[in-house]
């Protein structure tokens, strides 16, 4: 969390008189009791009607400054009609607070069909049923559940082709049947190939005492990040405001809720973020949801993924773990990192690494990981149950 400092004028700093004779008390000047007054109005009037400018913030402390700046920044050009009615929905649903007496994570299972570690996923979940639900888009088969707490939730479903917009459209369709239950605070996207890191109890404290998404979004000005942005987005997406990151997010339901109401940057985004469009690869799971959420609330998501994932070997998708990968010291390393590694497309390969800030204060980054294969189940039970470190 970023702590924004307040700078309050002082009347006696404003009226230092250096350089003149000190005079009696009495017979100072009438223009310097006429500054004091005008001055202290002008405090007055600034503590009963609080600046809205970003600017005077940095003047004033003020509960409204806070809120501005974590609402949506000045536009420095005249806005369209659906521009404005996008930023007056954002607004007021920012505004709002959602509060539930009963707070619950959904995990929103994207897969093509079955889930082969949903017996890991069940010894997760055990004694924890008032405190989470379960949605499942199988694109492809139906999956054969063996666990209860899997059975019968799966949504309607469409079949979705990787780096497409389908898979924009999955995970909006998993965002808008967990909004139906109110109790659902934060929302979790996972696959077929995640598997949890830690308890239940961990992983919820987590994400409920927090008030952030923990949306991937860095700035890559490389071919396989600012390379696939289209001049077509403009005026409403600008070059400067793309970015990347990865897909799997957590996300209050604040952010849930604007994602189901945008239409305007959404339509944007399935227009121009494509495959083989003017001569570039925009896929738009890996950059509408960074750039939106760094457009509209950039200081309401922490700018990385609580999914761990490797990319070290250079190729188009993660190293993918086989079962003599998966030790005890693998996943102490994973769950024991706490900071975030971004590196950039272009020659320079530029590394950038982060803290990861959980409250302000540093944490373990890392509540999932991926991808593992299926033939790693066995020893993720057998180090899930003897550790109680997870």
């Amino acid at each position: 969390m970023k702590t924004v400092r307040a700078w309050r004028l002082g009347i006696r700093d404003m009226l230092s008189t250096s350089g003149y004779r000190q005079r009696p008390h009495l017979k100072r000047p009438i223009w310097v009791i006429i500054l004091v007054c005008l001055v202290s109005i002008f405090l007055l009037g600034a503590y009963i009607y609080p600046p809205r400018s970003s600017a005077a913030c940095y003047i004033f402390s003020s509960s409204s400054c806070t809120m501005y700046e974590k609402i949506l920044p000045i536009p420095s050009r005249e806005l369209s009609d659906e521009e404005t009615a996008a930023q007056v929905v954002i607004r007021e649903i920012l505004k709002t607070p959602f509060q539930s007496k009963n707070p619950k994570i959904a995990f929103l299972f994207l897969t093509p069909g079955p889930l082969p570690f949903e017996m890991l996923w069940d010894k997760f979940f055990q004694g924890h049923e008032d405190r989470f639900t379960i949605y499942v888009h199988a694109s492809r088969e139906k999956p054969v559940h063996l666990s209860r707490y899997f059975a019968g939730r799966e949504i309607r479903s469409e079949q979705v082709v990787w780096g497409t917009f389908s898979m924009v459209d999955a995970e909006r369709r998993l965002l808008a049947n967990a909004l139906k239950d109110p109790d659902n605070q934060q929302f979790v996207l996972l696959s077929d190939s995640c598997v949890p890191l830690h308890n239940f109890d961990y992983v919820y404290n987590y994400l409920i005492f927090t008030n952030v998404s923990f949306i991937d979004c860095f700035v890559d000005p490389g071919p396989h990040g600012g390379g696939r942005y289209s001049p077509h987005m403009m005026p409403e997406v600008e070059y400067k405001d793309f970015r990347k990151g990865s897909q799997w997010f957590t996300m209050k339901r604040q952010h849930a809720i604007i994602l189901m109401a945008d239409s305007l940057y959404y339509t944007k985004f399935k227009l121009f973020c494509r495959p083989n469009m003017d001569g570039r690869n925009c896929y738009a799971d890996e950059h509408y949801l960074p750039t939106f959420f760094h457009m509209i609330d950039p200081g309401g998501m922490a700018n990385w993924s609580v999914t761990y994932v490797d990319w070290s070997e250079g190729k188009w998708h993660p190293r993918s773990y086989r079962a003599q990968d998966v030790t005890y010291e693998l996943l102490k390393m994973i769950t024991s990192t706490d900071d975030n590694l971004h590196v950039t497309s272009d020659q320079k390969k530029t590394a950038m690494i982060n803290p990861c800030t959980w409250n302000g204060m540093q944490r373990p980054c890392y509540l999932f990981a991926r991808k593992f294969y299926p033939e790693t189940l066995d020893n993720l039970m057998h180090i899930f149950s003897n550790y109680t470190i997870f």
